[in-house]
């Protein structure tokens, strides 16, 4: 059911944000230290489990899909602005480290693109009989 993806993207979220919080409080800082990036990381490491695990049926992806696109965008561009607002506010230091981490970052586009056309620049296989009936159960 698609209520499954959803309760499973609010539990990442929830549990990334704690996580980050603990981190902030354990470096001394008062805020939450990448909460967002570790709930993304545990939304992609969970789904990925229970699909190979069997668990996670098509209409229960098809809610995570849908609600992580709305998502990611929206929360990381809303600590995108927080981040932002803080380097202003930290000095050049911080306005220097986060140019240079951008730059080294659209640099390794291309690297990143020519290291995927190995083993899996093949298409996926076809979907067999259950996963079709599965998506589309009044076909």
């Amino acid at each position: 059911m698609v209520i499954y993806g959803v309760a499973l993207l609010a539990a990442c979220l929830l549990i990334g944000k704690a996580v980050g919080e603990l981190i902030g409080m354990a470096i001394g800082v008062h805020s939450d230290v990448g909460g967002v990036g570790i709930a993304m990381l545990m939304l992609v490491f969970l789904v990925y489990r229970l699909q190979q695990a069997g668990c996670l049926d098509m209409t229960s992806r098809r809610g995570v899909e849908f609600w992580s696109s709305l998502y990611i965008p929206i929360v990381v561009a809303m600590a995108a602005s927080q981040n932002v607002v803080g380097a202003v506010t930290g000095g050049p230091l911080a306005i220097v480290g986060g140019l240079l981490v951008v730059g080294v970052s659209f640099a390794l586009v291309p690297v990143i693109a020519r290291l995927g056309r190995g083993k899996y620049a093949e298409p996926l296989p076809p979907i067999d009989e259950a996963d079709a009936h599965e998506a589309n159960p009044h076909a």
